[in-house]
């Protein structure tokens, strides 16, 4: 948790960002999470009614501070939107919540983010096709699930074979890595798939799971790949959104390393490489 303080505070403290590149999100309305989400989980999540079992599926004890943070969360990836559409990017300093399914949290997921900003877009008639991709060492289950047969939304995960979450949803392309995949391997894969998909997809907007649990450091990734190649992985998605102009929204997503110094590390250069690119 420590690290959606220490992000901002690094990036400010460096000059990569001032503080008018800073926003604070209101509360999600509850109409627009029901976009995505069901009316029952959604009066658990407000009522504080999720059982001992749905608790500890999410990972973390109900609390309406909890589902408080959630909610601003979401409104800060719907908001990022706005922002996308005038400068061609921005990015939340959390989110990422792909393991949350319409009915259900689990993964430390409640709400999914980005299926809540990408079904706004839609049901605003903003855009006609969304590509997700979804960088995190961990499938994107909930997303998958969420958007099967939306053929609106493209979903794209590239992740862990042997990793959580052990029963893998279908997304529209999953390309599972194996233990140990360096940096070499990672970014030869992703170089081959990503503008493929970007010509074939044609997408009109872009959001974007950046998780730095791929990293060598993490405790839970099993992948060997470096902060630099992590960093490049950033570059090469920012190269292709903005040369293909399409507007472009960023979630965190995980990181796992024992050091906070590495995850913040690895989350800041997601910011570098952003601005390097769109600068």
């Amino acid at each position: 948790m420590l690290k959606y303080e220490l992000i901002p505070g690094q990036l400010l403290y460096e000059g990569t960002i001032t503080p008018d590149n800073l926003f604070v999100p209101p509360r999600c309305p509850e109409h627009i999470i029901l976009w995505t989400h069901t009316r029952d989980y959604l009066d658990k999540l407000l009522q504080q009614k999720l059982t001992a079992s749905e608790q500890r599926k999410v990972g973390f004890p109900q609390s309406a501070a909890l589902t408080q943070r959630e909610l601003i969360i979401t409104q800060g990836t719907i908001d990022c939107c706005r922002y996308a559409f005038s400068s061609g990017i921005a990015l939340n300093v959390a989110g990422g919540t792909h393991h949350a399914f319409a009915d259900h949290g689990e993964g430390f997921c409640l709400l999914n983010d980005q299926a809540v900003a990408a079904n706004y877009l839609l049901n605003q008639n903003l855009v006609k096709k969304i590509l997700i991709v979804d960088l995190d060492v961990h499938q994107g289950n909930g997303t998958a699930k969420l958007f099967e047969n939306d053929t609106r939304v493209f979903t794209f995960s590239m992740h862990g074979k042997h990793n959580y979450p052990f029963h893998k949803e279908h997304s529209d392309l999953d390309i599972p890595l194996i233990d140990g995949t360096n940096d070499k391997l990672y970014l030869d894969i992703l170089s081959k798939t990503l503008p493929a998909l970007m010509e074939e997809v044609k997408p009109d907007f872009c959001f974007y799971q950046a998780g730095v649990d791929i990293l060598e450091t993490d405790k839970f990734g099993k992948l060997k790949v470096t902060l630099q190649g992590c960093r490049q992985r950033d570059q090469s998605v920012f190269s292709l959104t903005k040369k293909y102009g399409v507007p472009c929204v960023v979630s965190m997503g995980g990181g796992y390393s024992p050091g906070i110094k590495e995850i913040v590390e690895a989350h800041c250069n997601t910011f570098r490489a952003a601005f390097s690119t769109y600068a």
